[in-house]
């Protein structure tokens, strides 16, 4: 594994880890979403120069497409909460109350 492979990997699980772990602030999640789809796209596009080809030129545009409507829809949630509960912790949502 080069070091470059290490450090996007690296950079993923610590972005998953701390989804996993450190879940008190719903914008703490999404900044952890974040980072992991930046680490997901930054691979992405070092596998598209090591490999020289032109097939998969369009698949790191799409990944950062789909991240950016990912960003967007969690921020609208992010708001949407904060006016309703007062609050983005995460203990306070709870799907069973309307």
């Amino acid at each position: 594994m080069t070091p470059t492979h290490f450090t996007f990997s690296a950079a993923f699980l610590m972005g998953l880890a701390g989804l996993a772990f450190h879940r008190v602030h719903l914008l703490s999640a999404l900044l952890c979403l974040e980072g992991m789809m930046l680490s997901l796209f930054l691979a992405l596009s070092l596998w598209t120069l090591e490999l020289n080809s032109t097939n998969f030129t369009a698949a790191p545009l799409l990944l950062l497409a789909f991240s950016a409507c990912e960003a967007s829809a969690g921020l609208a949630l992010l708001v949407a909460t904060t006016r309703t509960h007062g609050t983005d912790r995460l203990q306070n949502l709870n799907l069973l109350q309307c």
